[in-house]
């Protein structure tokens, strides 16, 4: 199957080279949300799946371990991203992505939340009980109370955000690029 790929170019592609275009895209994407490229790149194999796939199918269409198969796949379900689907008849597991893209970007922001911005939030609390007794105290305490603010506003606006319907969030994102 040809697809036609815009670039630079109206060249056509192949289905295959399409799919691996994407899934070394995807790979290099995931660092940005904070996961790692094989990771980013198990999602994105069962992301353009139309069947579940199990592990050995997953190691053979990645060329990776079977151990970094497994880990990155437990990894992906503890962010949400995948989930495990039993086929009857079959001792074989096999997962699928989470398919709805607001679900894959809420998920996502509930995880960088949790493992990024609470952390420092939470030394930022600590912190602040500095005393400012001193030049240098009063500015590092006032530096503290600023990024504190300032990380207290994102954590509610990501909050907001992960808890919001997806019509919700396009509605306002429209409102705000107009």
């Amino acid at each position: 199957m040809k697809i036609k790929f815009v670039e630079n170019s109206s060249k056509e592609i192949t289905f295959e080279e399409g799919k691996q275009r994407f899934i070394e895209s995807w790979g290099t994407l995931g660092s940005s949300w904070g996961i790692n490229r094989t990771m980013a790149q198990i999602h994105a194999l069962l992301l353009i799946s139309s069947d579940p796939l199990c592990a050995s199918e997953i190691k053979e269409q990645l060329n990776i371990s079977m151990g970094n198969t497994n880990m990155n796949l437990r990894a992906l379900m503890d962010w949400g991203l995948v989930h495990k689907n039993l086929k009857a008849g079959e001792r074989k597991e096999f997962f699928v992505a989470e398919k709805d893209m607001w679900e894959v970007v809420r998920r996502v922001i509930i995880q960088r939340k949790k493992r990024e911005l609470e952390p420092m939030v939470k030394v930022l609390d600590d912190i602040s009980k500095v005393q400012g007794v001193c030049d240098h105290s009063q500015e590092f305490c006032k530096i503290i109370q600023d990024i504190k603010l300032f990380s207290g506003k994102a954590d509610s606006a990501l909050e907001t955000l992960s808890k919001s319907e997806a019509s919700w969030f396009v509605g306002t994102f429209m409102k705000m690029i107009r």
